[in-house]
């Protein structure tokens, strides 16, 4: 009998809220990435109680439970929600899952009516800086020399409320 798998683009991923158990992998995950800020257990823990924190899992043979491959962590104040912390596994890199995250992360952020939201990045995270844009976020200003390791501006991005659309921005 032969096994055919699924080409590795067409592994279907599941975007969920994550779970206290999630957090080993989220750890994992951010610590494998330069780019993603690097906090404590206990900090995540607490992102994943507050329910600001969804991960990305892949469906493999067709049933949830597979490898978690990415995360988003938010922090919300009133009405104010700022994106802290969003990385995806190296070798998943490239299949649209930073944008599933932000989909769900918008969706969210569009139910409870969210005023804006915010996010800095590291002027040289090209990729992200691209996936902001995308989702309608627009950079608003920069913070000189904001990270170490290397030294690098922080730039910062904003999407206001009133725009409620939750796909992507056309033509971008």
């Amino acid at each position: 009998m032969t096994v055919t798998s699924l080409p590795e683009s067409t592994i279907p991923v599941a975007i969920r809220k994550a779970a206290p158990e999630d957090v080993p992998s989220i750890l994992a995950i951010e610590r494998a990435t330069n780019a993603a800020a690097h906090w404590t257990a206990e900090q995540y823990q607490g992102r994943v109680q507050a329910g600001y924190c969804w991960v990305a899992e892949l469906a493999l043979a067709g049933e949830l439970g597979g490898e978690i491959c990415g995360f988003l962590c938010a922090h919300v104040v009133a009405d104010e929600w700022e994106i802290e912390n969003i990385a995806v596994v190296e070798t998943r890199r490239h299949r649209s899952i930073g944008g599933k995250l932000m989909e769900a992360l918008i969706g969210e952020w569009k139910q409870c009516a969210g005023a804006v939201l915010l996010l800095e990045v590291r002027e040289s995270n090209v990729a992200a800086r691209a996936l902001y844009a995308k989702y309608g976020l627009r950079e608003v200003s920069r913070r000189p020399r904001y990270y170490d390791h290397p030294p690098e501006d922080a730039v910062l991005y904003r999407r206001e409320g009133s725009d409620r659309t939750v796909v992507p921005l056309a033509g971008v």
